[in-house]
């Protein structure tokens, strides 16, 4: 059966899951949500799925807005992975919800934990443990891939609790997602390379006088700080010298693709090291 899974990512977790699932599927494409254009969207394919981060335990601003316009009323099994360093599952239970309103539910819910990578709160892992937590998705990748293609409908798992911290903190997120670009700031170490602008999936930074300039329509996926080359790139007052994260399958030219669609070929191993 053909598969198209649509994708958002920022550090390259939700990449890297679903690229695995698509090893795994066979025939089956990956659709860069930001490279789409307004308007209705009708998937090629029988299977469709989203795989994205959970952002303040709710979708990301584009991740919603793409489900509000996606017609998968022809899709024969619809499913949805979610990729978060914590809570979350409140955020299928928001997907599914906007589905329902157009007359369809998820087939396959799923989430993996993965590495937790917003700064602002917290460190992300390292050495040992980071490489532990790897580990142990993609073992849950494999069991969510075989799942997906016996096509087993797999109900949402309950959330009251991250459901309840939802509607405490998703607000604040979704209604100023375009201005929260404001706390962000450059120390004196940028290099004027032009690596965040380049990597933006969304185009909401310009480079003036070699400095970059955040556009306020940003997603807050915190890839223009996780790309600089030399973590001059903040947010707020507490992300310098809390290191930084990048998927280790993952890389400025697969950052870059998001706005390029699926007409790259993306099964194809090629060098990410360069932007």
């Amino acid at each position: 059966m053909k598969t198209a899974i649509y994708y958002f990512t920022g550090t390259g977790n939700s990449y890297a899951v679903a690229a695995r699932i698509r090893d795994a599927l066979g025939d089956c494409t990956l659709v860069p949500i930001a490279s789409l254009p307004g308007g209705r969207i009708v998937p090629d394919a029988r299977r469709v799925g989203i795989v994205c981060p959970v952002y303040d335990l709710g979708l990301p601003e584009i991740v919603d807005s793409f489900a509000r316009r996606l017609d998968a009323g022809g899709c024969e099994y619809l499913f949805a992975v979610l990729t978060m360093g914590g809570m979350g599952v409140s955020a299928l239970h928001q997907l599914n919800g906007i589905f329902k309103e157009q007359g369809s539910d998820l087939d396959g819910a799923f989430t993996v934990a993965m590495p937790a990578n917003f700064v602002p709160l917290s460190r992300p892992p390292t050495g040992a443990k980071l490489e532990k937590i790897l580990d142990r998705a993609g073992e849950k990748i494999d069991t969510i891939a075989g799942l997906i293609q016996r096509g087993e409908k797999i109900p949402l798992p309950n959330a009251p609790f991250s459901s309840l911290l939802r509607r405490l903190f998703y607000p604040g997120y979704i209604q100023h997602t375009d201005t929260l670009d404001e706390k962000f700031w450059v120390t004196e170490d940028c290099i004027f390379c032009g690596t965040c602008a380049k990597v933006c999936p969304v185009g909401n930074i310009e480079m003036v006088d070699g400095m970059p300039r955040w556009l306020h329509h940003c997603q807050l996926c915190m890839g223009c700080m996780h790309f600089c080359p030399t973590e001059a790139i903040q947010w707020g007052s507490r992300t310098k010298d809390r290191g930084r994260y990048l998927h280790p399958e993952f890389g400025a030219k697969k950052m870059k693709r998001q706005r390029l669609g699926p007409k790259v070929d993306d099964s194809q191993k090629t060098e990410d090291s360069g932007v």
